[in-house]
């Protein structure tokens, strides 16, 4: 078994680490997937993160099993889909089974759903989940301000983590800054803008990565990393999983990483979560 990655980690709400870069499984078809979160964990990462709608997870459970490393020294989330806010202590119950676990790390509000209007009901579940011991912590994703604000007045408590769109062209600033002074942490989907701009091929940023003989990617995910937002790439290709990992030997200039954040364009690649799930 390859010891894990020297990945650093943040303290979440619970006190629990989570590690800053994991393996992230959002498209990734069922028959690819137990093959590469295996050599995900083979190669060192220890943190990886599904959802229900993936449907994945029977997948991830057989290489969480197959890898015989020890539960504590993983990281794994999953996340409540939009059809079962309602429902989260069976939701979960049926991701715990196929996943093998008793627990998970991080149980998610995946969408808010405005139009549906029981997204503070989910997270009242989820909640309850967290003080059941069916996850160590509790978070939402795809949460804007509107929404976080009114499941904190309604509960009084606060997400672990939101995990967001977030890329050089897309920041989300406000919102950042918003989850950051309430002590959410966030996380960002579709780190590298999902491979639909030409964000790798940026003269600047082809400079920078000259400069430290690492490629734009590399230098995209260690301003990711330097912002103190948590990442998970996905990829299906074990020579990926092993570059992706690799930012930990070299630090972006001030001037390198404002050439990254001058990137912002306010251009989103996926759903607008005020709409997102609309009947």
């Amino acid at each position: 078994m390859t010891a894990a990655l020297p990945i650093p980690t943040i303290e979440l709400t619970s006190g629990a680490q989570i590690p800053q870069l994991g393996f992230g499984c959002f498209l990734v078809p069922p028959g690819d997937t137990e093959r590469i979160v295996s050599e995900a964990l083979e190669v060192g990462y220890r943190h990886i993160d599904t959802a229900a709608i993936y449907g994945n997870e029977a997948e991830v459970g057989a290489a969480i099993a197959r890898s015989g490393i020890p539960r504590e020294e993983l990281f794994i989330t999953t996340k409540l889909w939009n059809d079962r806010q309602r429902d989260a202590r069976a939701a979960l119950s049926e991701s715990l089974d196929k996943l093998g676990l008793d627990r998970v790390d991080l149980y998610l509000v995946h969408w808010p759903v405005p139009s549906q209007d029981t997204y503070v009901t989910a997270w009242e579940q989820v909640l309850d989940l967290r003080e059941a011991g069916l996850t160590v912590d509790a978070g939402v994703s795809n949460h804007e301000i509107e929404h976080l604000e009114r499941i904190i007045e309604a509960t009084g408590e606060f997400p672990a983590v939101n995990q967001i769109e977030l890329h050089p062209e897309h920041q989300r600033q406000q919102l950042t800054a918003f989850c950051r002074a309430n002590g959410i942490e966030i996380e960002a989907w579709g780190p590298l803008a999902q491979g639909k701009s030409d964000l790798l091929t940026q003269p600047s940023l082809l400079e920078v990565a000259a400069a430290h003989g690492k490629t734009v990617a590399q230098v995209v995910l260690r301003w990711h990393i330097e912002n103190g937002t948590i990442i998970f790439p996905k990829t299906s290709s074990r020579a990926r999983l092993i570059e992706n990992a690799d930012l930990f030997d070299f630090e972006l200039t001030e001037t390198e990483h404002a050439f990254v954040t001058a990137l912002e364009s306010g251009t989103n690649y996926g759903p607008d979560p005020r709409e997102f799930g609309a009947k």
